[in-house]
């Protein structure tokens, strides 16, 4: 049972909005875009919120977008989708520790607003303290907020911009991804993950391993931390 008082709740409420912050500046340009490319492709501005509502994958809304607009059938965007959002489990995996008493309904809530952005930031935070459920699920909600109405914003820009490319609108994501990442390194052994992990990225793109390369260097990435750690802290004879 939650026995989080009101006031308390409150301040973890206004406390996940904060921390959001960050993430909504990158989210609100991204959802523009995505709204403007959604018009272009033909699809109905009803169906356009609702994927943002309902699926809520940045990244793969991204790339549906261009399917349907390439003419795709709805199972190989369904299935490409899938793919390419195979890490949430192991960012899932990685965060299921710390929510063990959480109730069902909390941890599909949870689950479900779940992103690369929202997951940087609980994963800088959890390990330390984890804060009140208001806090987390506000963060959450309020990433998800501002990406339905950059969104919406994008909807009705389309009706009026002919082309985002210019606007440089695709860096806004990756610049703020990069921000969460520095945000979260604190020695030489992370930054070494770090700069390993992006180096497999690269390296198994340029063999063509495609969407699973994220996935695969991940693991890569994790392994090199786990052993580099045992290794650094392994005491000398």
């Amino acid at each position: 049972m939650d026995t989080t008082s009101p006031p308390q709740a409150a301040r973890g409420w206004s406390s996940g909005v904060i921390r959001a912050a960050p993430i909504v500046l990158g989210y609100m340009p991204i959802g523009i875009a995505f709204g403007v490319l959604a018009h272009k492709a033909h699809i109905s501005a009803l169906n356009t919120l609702l994927m943002s509502v309902l699926v809520f994958a940045g990244s793969a809304q991204l790339i549906a977008v261009g399917m349907f607009a390439g003419g795709a059938s709805a199972p190989s965007v369904v299935a490409t989708t899938f793919v390419v959002n195979l890490r949430h489990l192991l960012m899932s995996a990685s965060l299921a520790p710390f929510l063990k008493r959480w109730r069902p309904l909390e941890l599909a809530t949870f689950a479900f607003q779940l992103t690369d952005e929202t997951f940087a930031s609980h994963s800088a935070r959890f390990p330390s303290a984890l804060p009140d459920k208001a806090e987390v699920l506000a963060l959450n909600m309020t990433a998800q907020t501002a990406w339905v109405f950059g969104t919406w914003l994008g909807i009705v820009a389309g009706q009026i911009v002919a082309d985002v490319e210019p606007l440089a609108l695709d860096y806004a994501l990756p610049a703020m991804f990069i921000a969460l990442l520095v945000l979260q390194i604190g020695d030489r052994l992370q930054v070494a993950v770090a700069l390993l992990s992006g180096a497999a990225v690269v390296g198994l793109l340029l063999l063509g391993v495609g969407q699973w390369s994220v996935i695969v260097a991940t693991v890569i990435g994790a392994t090199l931390g786990v052993v580099l750690e045992t290794w650094i802290k392994k005491p000398s004879s």
